[in-house]
């Protein structure tokens, strides 16, 4: 995304708004934590994507970074520092592409967040992750909802997360009407798949596929981090 975006080609602002829609919550997330009110939150998360998209900022963007995620968090600091002056200071929506965000479901998410003592910065990361894991997962469900799979994905996927002492194959197979070892070999394909996607969605917010295994790392020990 970061070096397609250098050619300010249509795939790579399709790319680019299909991004903002997949991880604008982290984004409202971190504008909250910051102590910002429900509503210049939703003002400011919008701006600030409408800004990114108009201004083309990525194209600027560290490419010895790497992430997607720590230049939208850099961009995010500079526009709540600075950009939001400017941008308020027009009217709103006169000049620029908005990307469709249900910020009206915001809120509701934010206060359903379970109380933590993170920085702003640790809670933008982990809400990153969290994002990234539910979109894998939402887009694993439908591919096995348009194969006629979903009762199997929905059976199958505690097994995603947890071992299998705590999914045993045998009330699986008992819930299915399969086979012990047919239900065995779809645990298998279905963590293959998760890790194939998983992996493909990483690669689209790094700069280069050498840089997806050290992301995935770090994510996981954000999602492990306590405090």
């Amino acid at each position: 995304m970061l070096a397609a975006a250098r050619h300010d080609t249509s795939r790579a602002q399709a790319a680019l708004e299909h991004l903002c829609r997949t991880y604008w919550y982290p984004i409202y997330y971190f504008v909250r934590r910051q102590g910002y009110s429900t509503h210049d939150a939703q003002d400011f998360t919008q701006e600030f994507f409408a800004r990114l998209l108009e201004k083309n900022w990525i194209a600027d963007a560290d490419q010895s970074r790497g992430l997607f995620r720590s230049f939208m968090l850099l961009m995010l600091k500079r526009f709540l520092a600075v950009e939001w002056r400017k941008a308020h200071a027009q009217k709103r929506g006169a000049d620029y592409h908005f990307v469709p965000l249900p910020l009206d479901t915001a809120e509701t998410r934010y206060t359903r967040e379970p109380a933590d003592t993170f920085s702003p910065e640790q809670a933008f990361e982990k809400q990153w992750a969290l994002t990234l894991l539910e979109t894998v997962l939402r887009s694993l469900g439908d591919e096995y909802a348009e194969d006629g799979n979903g009762r199997l994905f929905e059976a199958l996927k505690p097994a995603l997360a947890g071992s299998r002492e705590t999914q045993p194959y045998a009330a699986l197979a008992a819930t299915l009407n399969m086979s012990e070892g047919a239900v065995r070999v779809a645990v298998h394909r279905l963590r293959e798949r998760y890790r194939e996607r998983l992996k493909a969605e990483v690669a689209h917010t790094v700069a280069s596929p050498a840089d997806v295994d050290d992301e995935l790392r770090h994510l996981f020990r954000v999602l492990a981090r306590t405090r």
